[in-house]
């Protein structure tokens, strides 16, 4: 590339594409300082109740077994502003798998070995895991997860829904799902002359540093957090995890570096999960399919440890044009592990019961889904009134439909027999919010003509590096290849996460205007660089902060193809095609990546990835990659991303909406959507795995008036 006109929207490669396929990326675990210890957790084997003693003499009489940490000797910690952090600190035990001990040894084996022999006993405690709309424990918060409203109501819904000549009302469940990065949560903490230094596998140092400063009390000056490279996160890493703490916790009591990698099968109960969701909703409409009433209520489930409450309802405030609504969202707190953020929070379980019951009420009123979509298109946001920053859902849905050829669609179920198959299509739309935080940003001339950009954002495997380094490049009026990016550093200066599909714009913006800043700098200045160049920095605290008037998302369209086998019950997805309204893409070949990512991420939640509470123990039975099933390669024969090109001036610098999340939302309702046009079978509870699909053919098959399988 020589120029700069194509440099934002080139579709650029990878930065440290090469790092990571020869193995040069350096992980949190990867930093082997001289005397460096290894760490294993001891997880609670009760559903609740307290630790009445600890063994740890087997342990330490092992070889290579250094230390084991306890409540009873572990260093003291300050209040933390997430309670899931105060690890090691009491004898409690909130939940099956919260970590009662760690053992610190020279090896990795050894400290492995040393957990095992550690004997706790207990005094344990009645438990309740096992949610139910019913449960009389189920109260309304003040606020959903984001800060929304816990519940809103526009007219009579009621009134509305009960005068409505097509009214439908059904029930949807999604099961715990889990963010299981390839890379575990991991951190090798060192302590210096009173500064602690931790290399982890986080998705934002900043937040990271400032929760060690308020447990150690530290000022954050005296910490340094480093995240160059991290393998995945899911929303996971968003916040800060107990490994960690327990790193620098273990690192302070042995005086010497120690990693921990938390172990798969513990993940499940300390890195938060996407909780169980159960949906009610009502339409009502007219025999055109114009919707008239709309209620959405969810009930979902949090710990004793900490109120997270997935805002799942909170779609449906914006889809639709709905004169009478109400939306709702209740909380049972159980003795389960805390819940968190996981991908497209909210809007991935909420849109999958929202739109499998746009499908249901398309075919009670005879109207193509399409075109219910299209006939209940909103001109301002029905929750707020705002006006919609840019809106191009109805583009979407009718430019997927031209592509993947739905003109030519038989819509009655179970109408494309073919042998043993039932082939079938479905369709969703998919929403997510433009996010954006403030963040620091710095950019420097050097004397060799090249650029050093510097913005503490985290490259969770999206190509922040290298989307980043082509905001600059666009902004400063040179190739890409002329710009040197620092990231993943909380030195830097404040920054945040990389999640809610924020990152790019709000790492971005901070970048535009230090380079921005920067060129003007540059156009003052006469004669040769100095040796340390000449810098420039940008804070977007004030405009990146501010509230808009406007209503600001993403929009999609997907659309799946589905083959479902009559003897075994197994659904092959042979096609799956999204088109989305996302702003500007700054870089189509890391956004095609993102795109396709979330749709397989959604395909996942269809078919194969759920997770079950075990009512005896307390525990998640699902707890590593044989029995969590993700999909693989051969589970997604052919995935398609377009994108419509939005020129959106209400955003940012770039005009760019987030796309980490977009695919994932919708996916799943095009799937269970198609499965229906392929079997006339509803199915309401995923994942929608042979068994559950092979009992609902059968009882399909010997319901009155059918003619059978």
């Amino acid at each position: 590339m020589t120029g700069t006109e194509t440099v934002l929207g080139a579709p650029a490669e990878r930065r440290e594409g090469r790092e990571k396929v020869t193995g040069a990326a350096r992980y949190a675990a990867e930093y082997d300082h001289p005397g460096r210890a290894l760490a294993w957790p001891v997880p609670a084997t009760v559903a609740r109740g307290r630790v009445t003693a600890v063994d740890a003499r087997p342990a330490l009489a092992l070889p290579g077994v250094l230390a084991v940490l306890t409540h009873e000797n572990a260093p003291r910690l300050g209040e933390p502003e997430d309670p899931t952090l105060s690890v090691l600190q009491d004898p409690r035990v909130p939940h099956r798998g919260w970590f009662v001990a760690l053992v610190v040894a020279e090896t990795l084996e050894a400290a492995r070995d040393g957990a095992a022999a550690v004997r706790v006993l207990y005094e344990a405690e009645e438990h309740h895991v096992t949610l139910s709309a019913a449960d009389p424990e189920a109260y309304v918060p003040e606020t959903a997860n984001g800060g929304y409203p816990a519940v809103t109501e526009h007219g009579d819904p009621d009134g509305a829904f009960a005068a409505s000549a097509t009214r439908l009302e059904c029930a949807y469940r999604v099961p715990p799902l889990h963010n299981h990065p390839m890379e575990p949560h991991t951190t090798t903490a060192r302590w210096d002359d009173g500064r602690l230094t931790a290399h982890t596998s986080s998705q934002g140092t900043s937040a990271v540093r400032a929760e060690l400063a308020r447990l150690f009390a530290l000022p954050e000056e005296r910490i340094t957090v480093l995240a160059e490279h991290v393998g995945g996160g899911f929303g996971s890493k968003g916040t800060p995890r107990c490994d960690v703490v327990l790193a620098a916790m273990a690192a302070r009591h042995t005086g010497r570096p120690v990693t921990l990698a938390l172990p798969r099968r513990t993940l499940p109960a300390v890195v938060g999960h996407r909780a169980t969701t159960l949906h009610r909703l009502r339409l009502g409409a007219d025999a055109e399919g114009r919707i008239s009433a709309l209620t959405h209520e969810v009930t979902t489930c949090s710990s004793r440890v900490k109120e997270f409450v997935e805002q799942a309802a909170v779609p449906a405030r914006v889809m639709y044009a709905a004169p009478d609504s109400r939306t709702r969202h209740r909380v049972v707190r159980l003795d389960v592990p805390t819940p968190s953020w996981m991908r497209a929070p909210g809007e991935a379980p909420g849109m999958f019961a929202l739109e499998s019951a746009l499908d249901e009420l398309a075919c009670a009123t005879g109207v193509d889904p399409v075109e219910l979509r299209v006939r209940n298109e909103p001109e301002t946001e029905p929750d707020s009134g705002k006006p919609f920053s840019s809106r191009h859902l109805v583009e979407c849905l009718r430019e997927g439909a031209r592509r993947f050829g739905w003109a030519g669609r038989d819509p009655r179920p179970r109408s494309g027999a073919a042998g043993p198959l039932l082939v079938g299509t479905g369709v969703a739309a998919a929403t997510y919010p433009v996010l954006v935080s403030p963040c620091v940003a710095s950019a420097r001339a050097l004397p060799d003509g090249g650029f050093l950009v510097r913005v503490n954002a985290t490259d969770i495997g999206t190509g922040a590096r290298t989307v980043c380094a082509q905001v600059a490049a666009d902004a400063l009026g040179v190739p890409a290849e002329r710009v040197r990016i620092e990231i993943g550093d909380s030195r830097i200066g404040f920054a945040p996460v990389a999640g809610g599909s924020a990152g790019t714009a709000s790492w971005g913006w901070a970048v535009h205007e230090a380079c921005a800043r920067l060129t003007e700098r540059l156009a003052g200045h006469t004669g040769v660089l100095p040796e340390e160049g000449v810098e420039a920095s940008a804070d977007t605290s004030g405009p990146a902060g501010a509230r808009s008037p406007w209503s600001r998302h993403a929009f999609g369209a997907h659309f799946a193809e589905v083959a479902v086998d009559t003897v075994t019950g197994e659904v092959r997805v042979t096609r799956l095609l999204g088109v989305f309204a996302a702003g500007r893409v700054l870089n189509p070949r890391t956004a095609r990546s993102q795109f396709v990512g979330g749709m397989t991420m959604g395909l996942g939640m269809a078919l194969t990835e759920g997770s079950t509470m075990d009512p005896a123990f307390g525990g998640f039975v699902e707890s590593d990659l044989a029995s969590y099933h993700v999909p693989a390669h051969a589970d997604v024969p052919s995935v398609e991303a377009h994108w419509i090109e939005e020129d959106d001036p209400h955003l940012n610098p770039m005009g760019s909406k987030g796309i980490g999340e977009i695919g994932i939302v919708g996916s799943a309702a095009a799937v269970g959507n198609a499965v229906h046009h392929a079997t006339g079978v509803r199915f309401r509870e995923l994942p929608l795995t042979p068994d559950r699909v092979l009992t609902g053919l059968l009882d399909h098959a010997h319901a009155p008036g059918t003619l059978g399988v």
